[in-house]
């Protein structure tokens, strides 16, 4: 009985250690469902904002509101003025100014007064700032708001409109907060970014978001690659600084993409690496000198890669030599492909455009390149870039070809060609170059496909340069459309590579 007491008991002790230990397993699942695991994602969350917390409180007392006056000015004293002093920039106005000349909004013959808004941050203690070019051009005065308050009149305003990017200086007493300038180049898509600044005069509005994307090219910055990012920019943050978890500035917010003139969920900032190189020179000299090498360059593509024997993506391909420039003493071709500029590797115009410019003046750098299939070595000695480089004498005039002498139509390719005469290289903008005219184009055929035109100037077929139309005519007999044909083209953007093929 003792036996069978023990055993009964022991059995009612293992059911009720059973129920017991499913009751509490319940109850822990409960919990856990409650505040276990969640608890551990809201603690990773809270990680976040204190990381957030962190770095805005870090960057903050070093961004600034920059306020801008432009005075008012008679009509007559705007004649002959550049473009990037309209000032009605900015504003729902901007298109209706043109030289001083405002069809119905003369104002009494009087540009009336305007004020702007913008960003900027300090890099300086001693009172050196940074922000946009277009925040500042044009102005007339410059005012600086400190986040503690305390204002100052801006002076020794230096700025670089390639880049748009400007600093200048305020004197106070005592030394001023000063950022801490990050690496942009360690940024990768999908890393955390904070953007400050004083949107629609919101003082010291803090937006999070990711960098979206890198190396985008705007009409805003002509010699920039920008960092995109999803964080909140909005008039009034041009800028003022794009920081990491760090708190250390990786960018300076610049531009929006968007229809409604507001924050649409893609912005732009400078790198800071960029925005580093054309301070110190603004600061040094006042304004920035850049290399060059004298080329016309475009991307590789799938089928120009194809085309040419190499990867896609990997080099730029040379699409013009220009005289008299480095790329030209060096012995650079049409057709050559670079693949490396002083060591560093490149697959975009942009990105080579931004190695090259940062060498120093009169140095000589070596650039690895492929030509003809066979990879090779040239020296080139970069000099300073001209102010009026690609401004004038480069492009041809716009409009359809005169005439159809010595026509020749190649219905394959989807175009007709004739030569090119005196007259119509004169009027065309094609004088000192040789080539057959695209005097017509098939509609949606191979050649329209590719984007060929009328009034196009055809330099090469492949290889072989064609300065007629029975050189052309020639050229073709050897290409296959199901290969492709590789022509060399010059538009009123320059030259550029084409690739004529069957689908």
């Amino acid at each position: 009985m003792q036996c069978g007491t023990v055993v009964a008991r022991r059995r009612l002790w293992g059911t009720l250690s059973l129920a017991l230990a499913l009751a509490s397993g319940g109850m822990l699942w409960h919990i856990q469902a409650r505040g276990g695991e969640p608890a551990s994602e809201v603690e990773k969350a809270r990680g976040l904002s204190r990381a957030f917390r962190a770095a805005a409180k870090k960057v903050i007392p070093t961004v600034v509101k920059v306020k801008t006056v432009t005075k008012a000015r008679a009509v007559q004293e705007l004649k002959g003025r550049a473009p990037a002093d309209n000032p009605f920039r900015g504003t729902p106005f901007e298109d209706f100014f043109d030289d001083g000349n405002m069809p119905g909004f003369h104002f009494n013959g009087r540009i009336p007064q305007r004020q702007g808004l913008g960003s900027g941050v300090i890099i300086d203690a001693a009172g050196v700032i940074l922000t946009n070019n277009h925040v500042v051009e044009g102005a007339d005065e410059v005012l600086v708001e400190l986040s503690d308050g305390r204002q100052f009149k801006a002076s020794d305003i230096k700025t670089d409109e390639q880049s748009d990017l400007a600093v200048l200086r305020i004197k106070a007493a005592e030394p001023l907060p000063a950022a801490a300038l990050g690496d942009s180049d360690t940024m990768e898509i999908g890393d955390w970014v904070l953007a400050v600044g004083n949107p629609f005069e919101l003082e010291l509005t803090v937006s999070a978001g990711i960098i979206s994307s890198k190396g985008r090219t705007l009409a805003a910055g002509k010699r920039a690659n920008f960092l995109q990012t999803d964080a909140a920019i909005n008039p009034g943050n041009s800028g003022g600084p794009l920081v990491n978890l760090d708190g250390e500035v990786i960018g300076i917010n610049t531009a929006i993409a968007t229809n409604s003139g507001s924050y649409q969920g893609v912005g732009f900032a400078i790198p800071i690496n960029l925005a580093k190189w054309v301070t110190q020179q603004l600061i040094k000299t006042g304004s920035v000198q850049r290399a060059y090498l004298g080329v016309g360059i475009g991307e590789i593509n799938s089928t120009l890669a194809q085309k040419l024997g190499v990867e896609p993506h990997k080099g730029v391909l040379v699409s013009e030599v220009f005289p008299n420039s480095p790329a030209a003493a060096a012995g650079l071709r049409e057709g050559d492909i670079i693949r490396t500029f002083a060591g560093q590797a490149v697959s975009t115009a942009r990105g080579l455009q931004e190695v090259v410019e940062r060498a120093p003046l009169g140095s000589k750098q070596q650039m690895a390149i492929i030509r003809d299939g066979k990879p090779t070595t040239l020296d080139v000695v970069v000099k300073a870039l001209p102010g009026d480089f690609g401004v004038a004498g480069k492009s041809p005039k716009s409009g359809k070809p005169a005439g159809d002498p010595g026509a020749f139509e190649a219905e394959d390719l989807g175009l007709n060609v004739s030569e090119l005469t005196d007259n119509l290289a004169q009027r065309l903008g094609f004088k000192g170059f040789s080539g057959v005219l695209i005097s017509g184009v098939t509609p949606n055929g191979i050649a329209a496909e590719a984007g060929l035109r009328e009034g196009m100037l055809i330099l090469r077929v492949g290889k072989k340069p064609v300065a007629s139309v029975a050189e052309f005519k020639a050229a073709i007999k050897g290409e296959s459309l199901k290969e492709g044909v590789m022509l060399l083209v010059r538009t009123q953007e320059g030259n550029r590579f084409v690739v004529l093929q069957q689908s």
